[in-house]
């Protein structure tokens, strides 16, 4: 029987948290019987993860992971929700010329997901992504 429950873990602020919490979704395709995008998946979530603990906890907090299957077509939701002050997170400008040390791991989640957004949440906020199914991209 396949268990296509939303799943959800807590992260502290912790480097080897970006990997754990690939880990923790790559099990969850496999047991929702795989996922052909499985790739563009894990890389947003290390970005979406690395990002959460470089600019969205505080010192002695964390981020919650949660992933949600979603439509009658296999779809996934990525949502990394933080309890900082920050503000919503931006892309950058492509055509400023200038390299940036930082930012390109939210351009890649632009290029990769179907959709991607930030909603608040008190305190923090909630960056998300979307993965349309087989044959629904």
């Amino acid at each position: 029987m396949n268990d296509e429950t939303p799943r959800q873990r807590f992260y502290r602020r912790e480097r080897q948290s970006v990997p754990a919490a690939r880990a923790f979704v790559q099990e969850a395709l496999r047991d929702w019987r795989g996922y052909g995008r499985a790739d563009d998946v894990l890389l947003c979530v290390s970005e979406l993860a690395t990002n959460a603990l470089v600019h969205g906890v505080p010192p002695g907090r964390g981020f919650l992971l949660r992933l949600v299957p979603y439509g009658e077509g296999g779809g996934v939701r990525v949502e990394v929700h933080d309890s900082g002050d920050g503000g919503a997170p931006v892309l950058p400008q492509r055509d400023d010329g200038e390299p940036r040390e930082g930012g390109r791991g939210l351009l890649l989640v632009s290029e990769l997901a179907d959709k991607w957004g930030v909603e608040e949440r008190c305190p923090g906020k909630i960056v998300w992504c979307e993965f349309a199914g087989p044959g629904h991209r």
